[in-house]
């Protein structure tokens, strides 16, 4: 009946996507997949608001969390044919769509913070918020998704050696599935809706994420060891449909990209305090947080970056500019 329901409130979404209501309020949908208490939620409110002040109402944005219109590819499936306006996706899942945007999915692209902050306002960072909208998605603005390192069950990943042979979730990305592989370990994709049960029935052993998205989920219930690695630093993007962007006057477009930009400056403030809290609390949970040498991880991935430079030479283009680039 759960599933009947949502298909049923998806079928609705054209009808409601972009309308004329009182006036000439225009209404946008958004779904994505996180809790209200997420950094990402709380700055998509923050966008939501922002719109409707500069536009004096006559511009909305109204926010399904918690993967209540489906999971994050079928959310992007979604923009794709016009059916719902906006969402928040990971670059890693917006590679299916979009190749080139899996640069930023290669483990330790990024040399720092703001390395990774220089190339994603830069030319690069520009060219791949629109890359997608060939396949009818267009890139409002990043959204700071932080470092992506393993939490497991059993012990924590010190080494190599202690990851090898576990079934580790990942996201639905041939570079993050090839990544996992170099570290030894079993790829398994799975939704992140349905991450908390498969680590709780033992279908993975383990999973990578954030602290922000580790606390919120609560998978640190079953998942004691936090072993912070930093192998990616993958932003996330907020993405609107270029059928509904489209059907846009041009004031109401600058209303909205210039509510993503400033919503990305206040979600950056967030992430960097929801860090902080959500590491402390995971401790006070029980939670064992340690910081294994990256030089075996780092070394484990060259390989990757030798494919790449031999397969794919225009990506392998992008690795260079992202390396070569200084303030």
């Amino acid at each position: 009946m759960r599933n009947w329901n949502r298909w049923v409130v998806l079928l609705c979404i054209p009808l409601l996507t972009t309308c004329a209501g009182k006036g000439s309020e225009r209404i946008i949908k958004l779904g994505h997949g996180l809790g209200v208490s997420h950094p990402v939620h709380e700055a998509m409110v923050y966008m939501a608001d922002l719109a409707r002040e500069k536009s004096n109402g006559q511009l909305e944005i109204k926010i399904y969390p918690n993967s209540q219109l489906g999971s994050e590819r079928e959310l992007v499936e979604l923009l794709q044919i016009g059916s719902l306006g906006m969402t928040k996706v990971s670059a890693a899942t917006l590679e299916s769509f979009a190749p080139r945007v899996q640069v930023f999915s290669m483990p330790y692209i990024f040399r720092d913070d703001a390395h990774r902050d220089l190339v994603l306002k830069g030319d690069v960072g520009k060219e791949l918020l629109l890359e997608g909208e060939q396949f009818w998605l267009r890139g409002l603005c990043y959204y700071d998704a932080g470092k992506r390192s393993f939490y497991t069950k059993q012990k924590p990943v010190e080494t190599l050696d202690d990851i090898k042979g576990l079934k580790i979730r990942t996201l639905e990305s041939n570079m993050a599935i090839n990544m996992i592989k170099s570290f030894g370990s079993s790829p398994t994709p799975v939704s992140y809706g349905e991450l908390y049960t498969a680590l709780q029935q033992g279908i993975v052993d383990g999973a990578e994420n954030n602290p922000p998205s580790l606390y919120t989920s609560r998978h640190y219930e079953v998942c004691k060891y936090y072993s912070i690695n930093e192998h990616t630093a993958v932003p996330d993007v907020v993405v609107i449909s270029t059928k509904v962007w489209n059907l846009l006057t041009d004031q109401e477009k600058e209303w909205l990209q210039e509510a993503a930009d400033e919503s990305a400056v206040y979600q950056y403030q967030l992430w960097e305090k929801s860090v902080d809290m959500s590491l402390r609390e995971m401790e006070k949970a029980g939670v064992i947080i340690s910081y294994p040498d990256q030089t075996p991880f780092r070394e484990a991935v060259v390989s990757l970056y030798e494919s790449i430079k031999q397969n794919n030479p225009d990506l392998y283009k992008l690795v260079e500019r992202i390396q070569s680039a200084k303030d």
